[in-house]
């Protein structure tokens, strides 16, 4: 019972994080707040506050709904795992995605989305069965890399609009959370790594 409760708090952690982004995109189109400066700015310091706020913003409502399946559905995925889980992997891939972009995006522009946790989300579930050598994760990766795996290999080229550096680094972001949280089988008389 506990395990299903453990469950449940992570899928309200996920649509909390979908809930704040639809509210955001709402004030952000209602009032003249223009919350989108509030996005990550490469090499400024300002810039660096975005690093937490950007996966909240978003560049009109398209561009939230764009986001917003993706999230949901690799989101809640993870969260099957747990709330910890969820949210160590979101914190690990919003940072490296966020410190990422903020230190190789060209200056002055202004990066914002949830595409960078999107991008670490599906390459944490494509690579947490290979470091974990778990089957059922390894049919979650596959599954993962056949419904996401075009988009994500795409989101990956250089577009003009598209901070293709959040993706990358949420990416690489989502691959080391799979390989920090990875629990391997103990080999007989050695006990687990955890």
């Amino acid at each position: 019972m506990e395990r299903a409760g453990d469950r449940l708090n992570g899928l309200i952690l996920v649509a909390a994080m979908v809930a704040v982004m639809w509210i955001s995109e709402r004030v952000d189109a209602v009032l003249p707040a223009n919350l989108d400066r509030y996005g990550i700015v490469p090499r400024t310091d300002d810039g660096l506050a975005g690093i937490p706020a950007a996966p909240f913003l978003h560049v009109g409502f398209g561009h939230l709904v764009s986001n917003t399946v993706p999230f949901l559905a690799l989101g809640a995925t993870i969260a099957l795992g747990g709330l910890r889980r969820i949210a160590l992997v979101t914190v690990l891939v919003a940072l490296v995605s966020g410190i990422g972009t903020w230190l190789v995006a060209g200056a002055g522009s202004v990066h914002l989305g949830a595409s960078g946790l999107v991008f670490g989300y599906g390459t944490y579930l494509l690579a947490r069965g290979f470091f974990e050598r778990n089957l059922v994760h390894l049919a979650t990766g596959l599954v993962v890399g056949v419904l996401f795996g075009g988009a994500l290999l795409g989101g990956l080229v250089p577009q003009a609009g598209i901070s293709w550096q959040a993706h990358l680094f949420g990416a690489l972001g989502g691959v080391l959370a799979a390989r920090l949280m990875a629990r391997r089988r103990a080999a007989p008389g050695r006990p687990a790594a955890y």
